[in-house]
């Protein structure tokens, strides 16, 4: 059995082990970069970080994390707080790379590169998401779940509109997000994007 619960301190190295573990458009990630602690310290510490009242996890019996939702419900505002408050304190151990000559360089210069309006889903949708299952915890509708606790939280804040971004290599992801309420946005090579109305 599992649960869904509010994100507490303490979470975060289980996150941070689920966003590694399904990193590589949802198969682990583990040794695809020169560093593993990359992937958690963009995609997902930053939003418990910034917005831990959005967060959520799936929870078993035994008290193990095995799957999360995280976001921010002013993607603008949190691609700025990003830019000049989470990601300088990384500079020293990630420096900015010259040359995009590995897959670590291309996402390091991707977190270099985020900044407040350069989304341009954000208008319509002003929300984004991050949500991240371990194997153990697909298939069973815990990722409905917990995009309906995040969609129901987010109106609380009166959010009016969610997006999020998947890899193009991410067939799961691609084929999952139309069954729970995500219309297909125009997308950036290598990518798909959805959004939902939250009004």
């Amino acid at each position: 059995m599992t649960r869904i619960r509010p994100f507490r301190s303490g979470d975060e190295p289980a996150l941070a082990d689920i966003c590694l573990k399904t990193a590589d458009a949802g198969a682990d990630g583990t040794g695809v970069l020169d560093d593993d602690d990359l992937w958690a310290e963009i995609f997902v510490l930053p939003y418990v970080a910034r917005h831990p009242e959005l967060a959520f996890v799936v929870e078993t019996d035994d008290e193990r994390v095995v799957g999360y939702i995280v976001g921010a419900p002013d993607t603008a505002a949190f691609e700025e707080w990003f830019r000049t408050g989470w990601w300088p304190r990384h500079a020293a151990r990630w420096p900015q790379p010259e040359a995009e000559e590995s897959r670590q360089d291309g996402l390091l210069r991707y977190a270099y590169g985020r900044h407040g309006g350069a989304e341009p889903y954000g208008d319509a949708y002003p929300a984004h998401l991050h949500i991240d299952l371990l194997p153990e915890a697909q298939g069973r509708g815990l990722g409905r779940l917990l995009i309906a606790t995040f969609a129901d939280a987010l109106r609380a804040q009166g959010v009016t509109g969610l997006h999020l971004v998947a890899s193009a290599d991410n067939a799961g992801a691609i084929a999952f997000y139309p069954r729970v309420g995500f219309t297909p946005l125009p997308s950036h090579d290598g990518v798909h994007a959805f959004g939902m109305s939250l009004v």
